[in-house]
């Protein structure tokens, strides 16, 4: 005899719908793939319960619950977001008159950003030859001149085609988070790295027989993904004496920080982050602040 399934949930449905609008508004990738975890969760939370049993109480004891399963802040705040997402959908959809979810406070996160290379660090990196774990040097050197030039994203990265780059008015059109684009401006480093690397890309798509829009490519002639960037920026940082912990955005984080220190207004860094609230920004200052206070120590007639 076959068993039937059980039927779902209200909170299992209604969590389904919201993801399914997620996906009709194009919603990343990355986001519906996070939202689809903490859902679920919550789901198997709730059980059998209707919406008006589940208040901000409730959703406490869930966030409870995260912390008994050995969930760290940055996970629940994370849950609690997409908790809160699913309740602003279902308020839109007149399911309910209120959102619980944002009567509960958002766990305190330590507001930390990874150690950065430094200036003199990032220059030894770009300046001298890229090592042999380089497979394709020229591509190599473009992908970090774009990473800690730019201060663009591992997906940014990817994601910029040939057409979108502006050589005569030194910039490139960027596709950021929810679609958003914005413009980019590069300097005479990426002007370079440019130059090395697109005669460099012709063989080997040549070679592959295939034709693609991306700037960025493996040696088989498709699209670079976030993945193989992500290897090869850690080979090139340990064959040059970085922390292997480096990665993609250890080098925009060392673009906004390198700005701040060199002078930049956090408005413009925010813009060419494609940073969305400025408190976002702000985080880098705290990094600059050790720099600041070591000018200090050096100039100050008063500190001497």
């Amino acid at each position: 005899m076959r068993k039937t399934k059980p039927d779902k949930t209200v909170v299992e449905r209604a969590v389904a719908q919201f993801l399914s609008n997620l996906l009709a508004r194009n919603a990343s990738p990355h986001t519906v793939r996070a939202y689809t975890g903490d859902l679920a969760n919550f789901s198997a939370y709730a059980g059998s319960r209707d919406w008006p049993s589940l208040d901000h109480i409730a959703i406490r004891g869930f966030l409870s619950h995260l912390y008994e399963k050995g969930l760290g802040k940055a996970s629940v705040a994370r849950s609690l977001a997409a908790v809160r997402s699913l309740y602003h959908w279902l308020a839109q959809e007149g399911v309910v008159e209120q959102n619980p979810a944002a009567l509960v406070s958002t766990p305190k996160l330590p507001k930390t950003l990874p150690r950065v290379p430094t200036i003199e660090e990032m220059n030894g990196v770009l300046d001298g030859r890229m090592p042999e774990a380089a497979s394709f040097p020229e591509r190599d050197l473009l992908m970090l001149e774009l990473l800690y030039g730019c201060g663009i994203r591992n997906s940014e990265l990817t994601g910029i085609n040939l057409d979108d780059i502006r050589l005569s008015s030194e910039a490139i059109l960027i596709r950021g988070k929810g679609k958003k684009e914005r413009y980019v401006p590069f300097g005479d480093s990426v002007r370079a790295a440019l130059a090395a690397y697109l005669p460099a890309r012709q063989p080997v798509l040549a070679g592959s027989r295939k034709a693609t829009r991306a700037l960025m490519i493996n040696q088989r002639g498709g699209r670079l993904t976030t993945r193989s960037v992500g290897r090869i920026i850690k080979n090139i940082a340990v064959a040059k004496g970085l922390s292997p912990d480096v990665h993609p955005h250890t080098l925009r984080h060392a673009f906004g920080t390198h700005m701040l220190e060199e002078g930049a207004d956090l408005r413009s860094i925010q813009e060419m982050l494609g940073h969305e609230r400025l408190s976002t920004t702000q985080r880098y200052t705290q990094l600059s602040m050790k720099h600041v206070l070591e000018v200090y120590d050096q100039t100050h007639p008063r500190a001497k």
